[in-house]
């Protein structure tokens, strides 16, 4: 290669190299994910219903607001669980909902530590569900390095974050924003502490939630899920006794979703393996409470008050006044599990919620197999429904 050609190569590549340099320092400084914000102005910055990349920014949030009180699920306890009108009853306690929309157990587990490690967390507040209860990849995009222990972590997060400057998509939303055109409609879930606004969900721009157009592809994904796995039992059992040993006081709850949830897994064939999973994580919490663990297990899945509210194919209804669809309910739900883990001025139904433990599991588990029989006859219309969305045959009069 000669002179002439070595120098114009050399021109180019560092063309090249500032050319990406100035994409990733504007990309940082317009950060439209909120990848390095908290207690920022930008929190305050509409954005589209769909949150891109939450579980980057939460993880950088959780551990620059250091919460004492921290929720750790899915969506159905990121959209369920409030937190600023929470705070009275952690006794003015800083609360953080660290939840994130499509995390799998294993991306939870994961989140949770990251959680105890970064923050003297006093409390964890745990929602869990038995379809998502696998270690299979979620949704939630847990990347390596957003958890990992190991100290600099917010040197390391800078350097991600430089990285992640230099992608199209984040290049793309930050050019909207810069040219007004990035559809701003509701506000992160950080200008809320992690719950999910509301705006987002009522928006006519949603693109995940509803109530009747909803309840198909929800129970259809809810009957479908992997767990509970083995495996995923056995890794969640490591980390809550990890996080027990620190001290934490903890609060695992068994998601509130609608009574169609369940019957799904009925009509599946996975009800037994649903009933095994409680016992196991039963047996689990007592263990764990033996040792000095300050653990608790409450189910407020199954057919109760809440969970069996008519649903608008029956009703003509447009909305729900418990839940957004069949699966994510409404923080009022959310108000009635945090009243019956901690009390407070809400007084959730008398049959909301049932303490877990190898004494009470197997006198529980009879009621919600009756209560099942019960809502089968009570509720015709709904169980004929499912039994349609699940593609089954027709029941036999």
């Amino acid at each position: 290669m000669d002179t002439n050609a070595r120098r114009y190569l050399a021109i180019f590549l560092a063309c090249a190299l500032a050319a990406l340099a100035l994409v990733s320092v504007v990309n940082y400084h317009v950060d439209p994910y909120l990848l390095h914000q908290w207690d920022s102005p930008l929190l305050q910055r509409l954005r589209p219903t769909t949150e891109k990349l939450s579980v980057w920014s939460k993880t950088y949030a959780v551990a620059r607001y250091r919460p004492a009180i921290v929720y750790i699920g899915n969506s159905r306890t990121e959209m369920g669980l409030p937190v600023s009108s929470m705070r009275t009853l952690f006794d003015g306690k800083s609360v953080f909902n660290s939840a994130v929309s499509g995390a799998s157990i294993g991306e939870a587990i994961r989140l949770a530590e990251h959680a105890a490690r970064v923050s003297h967390v006093d409390t964890m507040v745990w929602g869990i569900d038995a379809p998502s209860f696998s270690l299979e990849l979620g949704s939630a995009g847990v990347e390596p390095g957003l958890t990992d222990p190991g100290p600099a972590f917010f040197a390391r997060r800078a350097l991600l974050n430089i990285k992640r400057g230099l992608t199209v998509d984040m290049t793309q939303d930050s050019w909207r924003i810069l040219n007004g055109t990035y559809n701003g409609v509701c506000l992160s879930s950080l200008a809320l502490y992690g719950q999910r606004d509301e705006t987002c969900l009522t928006s006519r721009n949603r693109t995940w939630t509803g109530t009747a157009r909803a309840f198909t592809p929800r129970l259809q994904e809810f009957g479908d899920g992997l767990g509970p796995t083995a495996s995923a039992l056995q890794a969640f059992d490591t980390s809550v006794g990890k996080i027990c040993r620190g001290g934490t006081r903890l609060r695992l709850y068994i998601n509130p979703t609608h009574a169609l949830t369940l019957d799904a897994l009925y009509w599946r064939g996975k009800w037994d393996a649903m009933e095994s999973w409680q016992r196991d994580l039963a047996r689990m919490t007592g263990r764990y409470r033996s040792q000095g663990c300050d653990v608790r297990l409450l189910d407020f899945s199954g057919f109760n008050s809440i969970t069996s509210e008519p649903i608008p194919q029956v009703t003509g209804k447009r909305a729900m006044r418990y839940y957004w669809e069949a699966s994510h309910y409404r923080d009022n739900v959310g108000r009635f599990i945090l009243a019956r883990l901690f009390g407070g001025p809400e007084q959730p139904p008398a049959d909301f919620g049932a303490e877990l433990t190898e004494t009470s599991i197997a006198a529980h588990q009879a009621a919600m197999r009756a209560a099942r029989e019960r809502y089968h006859a009570q509720h015709a219309e709904e169980t004929a429904y499912l039994r349609h969305v699940l593609t089954l045959p027709r029941e036999p009069k």
